[in-house]
């Protein structure tokens, strides 16, 4: 989460779009920025299962970061339109890498306009439940069941989007540490779509070559920025 937010604020101060391609390890729970996660999980049962928890610098709903390709993109606003016409724009190459796999990848349908807050708040709901119980609009279904979870953010002249795209797994573990404990559905992974496994390095190749021109290979970044120890604090996972 750092690295994305160091992406966002370099997006904001150099005018250049970046994108990030990432696994995580160990697996990890995140919670959107403005989840009440105090009132709607439990941290004695996260705790139980030694399950690490970050809040993520963008909205939405809880995550679960297993066997998945988590993407972040960062661009000044304006660069692929309107935030919302962003969101869409990123979900419609994510979804040509996908078709490139084999998979019939399309967007969810536009649902009501819903206001957005520059600060924080997702282009998708912030409502209870996991994030891959229901799609918003624009985001990547298959079938109508939702493949890709995502949510943006912007800060000043700048925004970030980021987000999951599922290989395989469940995030049944949601409802098990919610307070009031839920089976997860609603939506798919590659492996269930494709029926094969799928790796990381397949979907971020593919992903990549939808990007096409539009990206310039870089080395990965090593040293941690300064902002790891704000996204490591508890009083900012736990702050709501």
């Amino acid at each position: 989460m750092a690295l994305d937010q160091w992406l966002l604020e370099q997006a904001d101060q150099s005018g250049r779009a970046f994108l990030r391609l990432y696994r995580w390890d160990p697996p990890c729970l995140s919670l959107g920025r403005n989840e009440p996660a105090t009132r709607r999980y439990d941290r004695a049962a996260i705790a139980r299962l030694g399950l690490d928890v970050v809040r993520r610098p963008t909205g939405g709903r809880a995550v679960w970061h297993q066997h998945e390709v988590t993407y972040a993109v960062a661009a000044p606003v304006g660069a692929l339109g309107s935030p919302r016409e962003s969101y869409r724009r990123i979900h419609e190459w994510l979804a040509r890498a996908l078709r490139a796999l084999g998979v019939e990848a399309t967007l969810a349908p536009n649902g009501p306009t819903v206001p957005l807050r520059p600060s924080g708040s997702p282009l998708g709901s912030d409502g209870s439940g996991a994030c891959f119980e229901r799609p918003a609009g624009g985001e990547v279904v298959v079938g109508g069941r939702k493949l890709v979870g995502s949510a943006q953010v912007r800060q000043r002249t700048a925004l970030l989007q980021h987000g999951s795209i599922l290989l395989e797994g469940s995030q049944e573990i949601i409802g098990a540490i919610s307070r009031q404990p839920s089976a997860i559905s609603g939506g798919t992974t590659l492996a269930a779509v494709l029926g094969r496994p799928v790796s990381f390095d397949e979907v971020a190749g593919a992903v990549v070559q939808s990007w096409g021109n539009a990206v310039t290979a870089a080395a990965p970044y090593r040293p941690l920025p300064p902002l790891t120890s704000f996204f490591s604090d508890p009083a900012w996972t736990w702050r709501r």
